[in-house]
């Protein structure tokens, strides 16, 4: 074994339905509008054009439930997405052999301090200010694509304090599941342990302290969240 100068950090890894093994994650990967309305929402063309992606950190997810408000900011809101699990990579994969890269799916929330994301928007600085601060990324627990298939369609909803802020389908995508997953590897080299948030619908909204979110993707899972 290896002799390292300070001891090595733990493995980022997520917990797995009905499993007590655990998904170790790599890099997380971000899709940014790609939903329309949500696009038009943010005062953008809601064309297709070519995506962009941003990251979060592996260590930014969180499994417990629970979201501490996060410091220097006044401005946080909630968007639920569709997290996508891989379980191989590569580079240049065909659109049509990408969904045989996906271990399976969970439901996720990119928490985002949306006033300092604005501020970096407008100085053309990076986004991580405002999207990988810790614990901005709360997850449900992940689910094998062997057990609910490849979900292209269905349901997507956030309550807040039991109130529906956001809804959608997955049918909406403007860049489908297969798509990322051929684009990103055009500039990255994907690998086991890769995982893509893939964008969120219309509705985004602040929250506070008090609040309850509930995600729900319609055969995927849902996701309970308090903020405290």
């Amino acid at each position: 074994m290896p002799a390292y100068i300070i001891d090595p950090p733990a493995v980022n890894a997520a917990p797995v339905k009905g499993s007590d093994k655990l998904f170790p994650v790599r890099r997380v990967y971000c899709i940014g509008r790609n939903y329309a309305a949500h696009a038009i929402e943010m005062g953008h063309d809601p064309n297709r054009e070519p995506p962009f992606f941003f990251q979060k950190n592996p260590d930014n997810m969180d499994f417990t439930g629970k979201f501490p408000y996060p410091t220097k900011t006044k401005d946080v809101h909630h968007e639920i997405e569709l997290v996508v699990a891989l379980s191989k990579g590569g580079t240049n994969i065909a659109i049509d052999k990408a969904l045989d890269h996906v271990w399976g799916y969970a439901v996720g929330l990119d928490m985002t301090r949306r006033d300092l994301q604005g501020i970096a928007k407008d100085m053309g600085r990076p986004w991580e200010i405002g999207k990988a601060f810790e614990r901005s990324a709360p997850m449900s627990a992940f689910v094998p694509a062997s057990q609910i298939g490849h979900p292209s369609s269905g349901k997507v909803e956030l309550k807040v304090n039991g109130k529906v802020k956001q809804t959608g389908d997955m049918n909406q995508m403007i860049w489908k599941v297969p798509e990322m997953i051929s684009y990103l590897s055009e500039y990255f080299e994907l690998k086991a342990g890769d995982i893509i948030m893939t964008g969120t619908p219309s509705g985004v909204a602040a929250v506070v302290a008090g609040d309850t979110m509930e995600a729900t993707i319609e055969g995927v899972g849902e996701l309970k969240v308090s903020v405290v």
